[in-house]
């Protein structure tokens, strides 16, 4: 049979501590890593929104006020006629406050100040087609304080 010595046990206890040692080191390490990562994508998306700010391409969402990137779109309904210089339209939200919204988000009317439901909760707007192909929004309200007007 073979005799463990003190000897023996403290080398175990060493070679214990050095692989936990090595277990936390990797595990600081991974999470370091991931916070350089998460800064380095704030930093190129705050250096993408001020370069679209510098070029006029930053519009804002008109229920939670988030800032949308190019590429980053309302989810919108607009109505027929196509043709027309002055459509119906509804405004759901952006990618930041529909179809989920982001912690800390408030979707709210701009004209009533209530909060929008998500569920059966939109903007009622007009869009205006400009002859120069431009268009032009403004929000006439939104499901609760435009209910009832035509």
């Amino acid at each position: 049979m073979y005799n463990v010595t003190m000897s023996d046990i403290k080398v175990y206890l060493i070679m214990g501590a050095a692989a936990v040692l090595i277990i936390v080191l990797l595990s600081l390490f991974f999470k370091y890593k991931k916070t350089l990562e998460e800064d380095r994508q704030k930093a190129l998306a705050k250096k993408q929104a001020l370069e679209a700010k510098k070029k006029g391409l930053l519009v804002t969402c008109p229920l939670c006020g988030s800032d949308l990137m190019p590429g980053e779109d309302l989810f919108s309904r607009v109505y027929r006629p196509m043709n027309v210089p002055d459509q119906l339209c509804t405004i759901n939200g952006c990618p930041h406050c529909f179809p989920k919204p982001e912690p800390g988000v408030k979707r709210e009317c701009p004209v009533c100040h209530k909060e929008v439901p998500l569920k059966d909760g939109h903007l009622i707007a007009r869009l205006f087609n400009k002859s120069d192909g431009k268009k032009h929004v403004i929000v006439t309200g939104c499901t609760q304080c435009s209910r009832g007007v035509k």
